[in-house]
């Protein structure tokens, strides 16, 4: 319990932190709004399109008389609303990313030069760096699009599906959330996707602690956009915890570095 304290704490610094320096707190939001108009014409759309869908899914139950046809699939859309949120809580932190990928590692560098000593560096060009950051967001892509699948699916049976699915797809999001988010300063620090998930989950209730309540409050969009900022300050000062930098002995990391990978066979992410 005390991890996930951690990292709701962590998480509380990094808004403190922008709060404080208003001009990194201003510039960090124009990508997550940008980023968030696109999202908001898509799931406009798509929850206009949601009935169609369901009825096209679910063409077994044309023939059930009322009300259950009307209660089976009034379920299923609520469900389908959710798993769009779902993906697009977390594909929105992704995107997000990219687009301000430039301005949000400055922003990272800040913290780590204000908690003093040396502020780590990938080595790599911001066009490398770019480049980890889309195949690695295409690997999260899969993985989410996986895990929609299954909640979906899982979504047919009967009160687990309305209950503890919606709840467990809460606790990935969150996890997924983390994982972007500490992307930025691991990635800095020569951690790569694969070690990334390996360090998050041998801390499971810090990561928790952090992307849980991000993940209620993203269902803003708005607030989202707000912030996107301090969730990348949190992420970093998170990071520092994972890396032991905090610590009287600093533990350095044991992933491949980022340079390393980028030079080699492409260094190609498990998904």
């Amino acid at each position: 319990m005390r991890d996930l304290a951690s990292g709701f704490g962590y998480l509380m610094k990094g808004q403190r932190w922008v709060a404080r320096q208003g001009r990194w707190w201003g510039f960090g939001m124009i990508p997550a709004l940008i980023t968030l108009v696109g999202y908001a014409a898509a799931l406009v759309a798509l929850f206009f399109w949601t009935d169609d869908v369901i009825a096209w899914a679910t063409p077994f139950a044309d023939d059930w008389s009322s009300p259950w046809l009307g209660v089976f699939r009034g379920a299923l859309s609520i469900l389908f609303a959710a798993i769009c949120l779902f993906l697009a809580i977390i594909t929105f932190t992704a995107v997000t990313l990219l687009v301000g990928q430039p301005f949000y590692e400055s922003l990272s560098e800040a913290v780590d030069r204000s908690e003093g000593g040396a502020v780590p560096e990938s080595g790599l060009s911001t066009w490398a760096e770019v480049w980890i950051g889309v195949r690695e967001a295409i690997a999260l892509l899969i993985r989410v699009a996986l895990w929609g699948v299954l909640f979906f699916a899982l979504g047919f049976v009967p009160g687990v599906g309305q209950t503890v699915i919606p709840v467990l797809a809460f606790c990935v999001t969150a996890f997924f959330l983390t994982e972007e988010l500490t992307s930025i300063a691991l990635l800095r620090r020569g951690v790569l996707l694969k070690e990334r998930r390996r360090m998050l989950r041998s801390r499971r209730l810090l990561s928790l602690g952090f992307g849980l309540p991000l993940s209620l409050l993203f269902l803003l969009p708005l607030v989202a956009v707000f912030l996107m900022p301090g969730a990348v300050a949190g992420a970093t000062l998170l990071v520092r915890d994972l890396t032991g930098e905090d610590e009287d002995e600093p533990e350095a990391p044991r992933g491949e570095t980022a340079a390393g990978a980028f030079n080699g066979a492409d260094g190609a992410d498990d998904t």
